[in-house]
């Protein structure tokens, strides 16, 4: 009998937990630029950093991340990626779906060597957004 009362109380305690990690962070943007592909499928280059103060969410209950600019982008979260490190970046990533159904990467890049800086980048097939983020 006391070792089904332990089982039950484990199981408990185990699904507790989970749902504590499970959080929701708030962050704010401060600038954004856009790297499109050309004709030809080349990289071209970065436009400018436009200043733009944006309220961005990562949702680990509701596996999403929403970021409240003019037209709300809304990105369902399919797949967490493995934390990432090296000498100069901390990399979270996570593999998603957009509004309109296409697949996208997202990355919330801390950078290491520029006072620890936080970049948001929505990855596309043919452009990528990146968004400064704290």
């Amino acid at each position: 009998m006391n070792t089904i009362r332990i089982s039950i109380l484990i199981l408990f305690l185990a699904f507790g937990l989970q749902q504590v990690q499970a959080q929701s962070y708030q962050f704010k943007t401060s600038g954004f630029s856009v790297l499109e592909k050309n004709e030809k499928g080349k990289w071209g280059e970065w436009s400018n950093l436009d200043l733009v103060n944006l309220s961005v969410i990562l949702d680990t209950n509701k596996h999403r991340i929403v970021v409240y600019s003019q037209e709300i982008q809304l990105f369902n979260i399919e797949d967490y990626i493995e934390r990432e490190e090296n000498d100069t970046d901390i990399v979270y990533s996570f593999m998603c779906k957009d509004n309109e159904g296409k697949d996208c990467k997202l990355s919330i890049i801390t950078r290491k060597k520029q006072d620890y800086r936080k970049q948001l980048y929505i990855n596309y097939d043919d452009h990528i957004i990146v968004y400064n983020i704290s």
